[in-house]
């Protein structure tokens, strides 16, 4: 009897893709694709021959009776378009009928933007929610961050780039104005990662069309913290400088924090920088 493998692959760099994952593409006696397309040209860099099927949305309850043939003969490899399979990503159906067969489902790890995001945001990892995508309607969405504006963890969201102004907005009205740190093209050529309060963050999306696809990680909700002493501040004031973060960077994330005006934060900054008005 073989076994369903649910194979990670690369979210954009190809040098992402680990030995393992390679050798079980190329071992399989068939690999079970988002797009056989995308797939293929994963394959044929790496030049491996396994054939294809396709694996989708809309053919997820048919294509079932071929993989489970499929297992009988050999093991088989479940991919997506990018990253790590069934995560926002058709399959669990797939993988419910393979358990219930008495055949063998094993993950092998790799790439995955909302834990890429998570580990880069320099907000709080030791607790999570990963949410998926929000909900296209303002109402709908408005709705779910009102259930969830009290949870203390971090919140990770997927986004779309034409709605990202409008569930910024949202966000902002319903949890605050938290510190939020938005990822697109993790590991390609024009990765970007923002951070800052979320005022900010739809300010410098504004200015620009957003493009690609967004990973939202959004600080939890906080209970009233103790104001930071100047002591501290100029602490973490310089470890900052120290880290390369610039002046209005370091203050946004310093306010967030410590219960101090941006402002005066940055002022510090400012002085601290031997500086006088170079912003």
């Amino acid at each position: 009897m073989g076994t369903l493998y649910l194979v990670a692959t690369p979210i954009g760099n190809l040098e992402d893709i680990s030995a393992r994952a390679l050798r079980i593409l190329a071992q399989a006696s068939l690999i079970a694709a988002e797009d056989t397309r995308h797939t293929g040209k994963l394959l044929e860099y790496f030049q491996i021959r396994t054939p294809l099927t396709s694996y989708h949305e809309h053919n997820k309850l048919v294509k079932l009776d071929r993989i489970l043939t499929a297992l009988e003969q050999g093991d088989v490899a479940l991919v997506s378009d990018a990253g790590t399979p069934v995560l926002n990503d058709p399959g669990l159906e797939l993988v419910r009928e393979v358990l219930d067969s008495g055949y063998t489902v094993s993950p092998i790890p790799g790439p995955s933007a909302p834990l890429a995001a998570l580990v880069a945001s320099g907000l709080a990892t030791d607790a999570f929610l990963y949410l998926g995508y929000l909900p296209r309607k303002t109402s709908e969405r408005q709705k779910l961050l009102a259930r969830i504006q009290d949870l203390t963890y971090t919140l990770i969201f997927l986004e779309a780039p034409h709605r990202l102004l409008a569930a910024l907005q949202d966000l902002e009205s319903v949890l605050g104005d938290r510190q939020i740190s938005i990822a697109r093209e993790l590991t390609k050529l024009h990765e970007e990662i923002y951070r800052g309060p979320i005022s900010q963050a739809r300010a410098h999306f504004s200015e620009q069309t957003p493009r690609g696809e967004f990973t939202l990680v959004l600080a939890g909700h906080s209970p009233e913290l103790p104001i930071w002493s100047e002591q501290k501040i100029s602490k973490e004031i310089r470890a900052g400088l120290t880290r390369g973060e610039t002046g209005k960077q370091l203050a946004s994330e310093l306010a967030g924090q410590s219960g101090w005006p941006r402002r005066r934060i940055y002022e510090m900054i400012l002085t601290a920088k031997g500086m006088t008005g170079d912003r």
